[in-house]
């Protein structure tokens, strides 16, 4: 009986933690959300910090790495090693959704180009990175909070679900960003941004001059 003391101490404080958790999940969710679809691009000609979105795909790769070499020390039982791996893919994937908010604040929304059998496999890959991303941060954060709290029993219960769900999320960020940047290099389009909800603004190679507007890129005049 007094064996089972701590862990009920252990375990009845982590109600308000989760909830707190979920609270500040649910709460970026909606400002990610909003900032996707309903605030207007800052930079619609897309030539402010151009990189950021090689950037995420970078960051996502690093975290997903991160994340395989956690899974391999856990499984040899290097704990130290583990955890500073996690910490480290956990470091990735922060700065990944800093700079992530900064591109879309930016540029706001990209699409692929085309209407061919490859931007299906991309969309459905793209809604699933979305939809899971979303659960991903509760998960993670959770995670975090069981083993930070020496609750490990239950942070091996949960990280069942959150190391997968986490790496789909990293190597799928990378997957559509090739794709994106694949398409529109075969295509001939720079980008095609959203600056406000309800209207598309597409710019191709071709409109990147400065002396030809940003609605059509009209050819120049034959000399006389």
């Amino acid at each position: 009986m007094t064996a089972a003391a701590p862990v009920t101490r252990s375990q009845s404080g982590a109600g308000p933690a989760i909830a707190a958790i979920l609270a500040i999940s649910a709460a970026a969710t909606t400002f990610l959300f909003w900032l996707i679809y309903f605030h207007p691009a800052l930079d619609v000609t897309g030539r402010e910090l151009s990189f950021l979105p090689a950037l995420n795909a970078v960051l996502n790769a690093l975290a997903a790495t991160a994340l395989v070499l956690g899974y391999r020390f856990i499984r040899h039982r290097r704990i130290k090693a583990h955890r500073r791996s996690m910490i480290t893919a956990f470091a990735f994937s922060t700065l990944f959704l800093i700079s992530y908010i900064g591109n879309y604040a930016l540029h706001g929304e990209s699409h692929y180009p085309g209407h061919s059998f490859i931007r299906i496999v991309y969309l459905v890959i793209l809604v699933s990175h979305v939809l899971l991303s979303m659960v991903a941060l509760p998960l993670v954060l959770v995670t975090f909070f069981f083993s930070l709290t020496g609750r490990i029993p239950t942070h091996r219960r949960v990280a069942r679900w959150t190391f997968p769900i986490w790496l789909y999320v990293s190597v799928t960020g990378v997957i559509v960003y090739a794709m994106l940047a694949a398409a529109r290099g075969y295509s001939g389009s720079a980008v095609t941004v959203s600056p406000s909800h309800g209207h598309q603004v597409d710019f191709s190679l071709t409109e990147i001059h400065p002396a030809r507007t940003l609605e059509t890129a009209t050819p120049p005049a034959e000399p006389l």
